[in-house]
């Protein structure tokens, strides 16, 4: 069988050093590149096209998050693995949404990394099952009992969520309602404001637990 090719995206060179030293222990894994940011991520999916991409969430240009939307949408079959110092459940569920397969938290054991990165590209249906219940259990835990209800919104501001929990940027959103991009922040900020959320990611959250996602 042949190596994985992996791509390694992450903005600091020691940490990019690190995940490669860890995963060429392993002879079932090929680092065949590296990027510093997110954009640079993407232009060497194309070039290189890995069967795997490491990508930090924090990146300048683009981050993670944005460059596993774009990496996804032009090359649906290289899968994404996010990286993350932090377990926050909205970034997770925003990196699933945007076609991520995985995710990543840096501080785990090296043997938890490589058992979960087999598992993964093999498509182990029971470990995949075991992730997707912990996923579950860690986003119900996250949900607020005093959390404000969607009825607390307008018929617009509804809209907006849904555009938000799909990964729409506030250009894309304002292109689809035909509303100008300075509108569709200050809807932002007001939604945020009614739902008692402090960023995005916690409103894409939202979006998902109270089913606002479009059919």
């Amino acid at each position: 069988m042949n190596a994985y090719r992996v791509l390694i995206a992450d903005d600091h060179p020691m940490a990019r050093m690190a995940i490669r030293s860890l995963l060429e222990q392993d002879p079932s894994f090929e680092v065949i590149g590296e990027a510093a940011d997110g954009e640079e991520a993407y232009t060497l999916c194309g070039q290189l096209q890995p069967d795997l991409v490491l990508m930090d969430i924090n990146m300048p240009r683009w981050s993670g998050l944005e460059a596993t939307r774009e990496v996804k949408k032009a090359y649906p079959h290289i899968k994404v693995v996010i990286l993350s110092v932090s377990d926050d459940v909205g970034d997770l569920i925003t990196a699933i949404q945007f076609g991520a397969q995985g995710y990543l938290l840096k501080n785990l054991e090296p043997d938890d990394w490589i058992t979960y990165l087999h598992a993964l590209l093999g498509e182990d249906s029971d470990v995949s099952r075991e992730m997707a219940t912990r996923l579950l259990h860690r986003f119900r835990q996250e949900e607020r009992l005093d959390e404000p209800t969607p009825d607390v919104l307008t018929p617009r501001e509804r809209e907006i969520v849904m555009y938000v929990g799909a990964g729409k940027t506030n250009r894309e959103i304002s292109d689809a309602l035909i509303i100008a991009e300075n509108t569709v922040k200050n809807h932002i900020k007001n939604i945020l404001e009614k739902l008692q959320l402090a960023n995005r990611v916690q409103l894409a959250a939202y979006a998902v637990r109270h089913h606002l996602l479009k059919k």
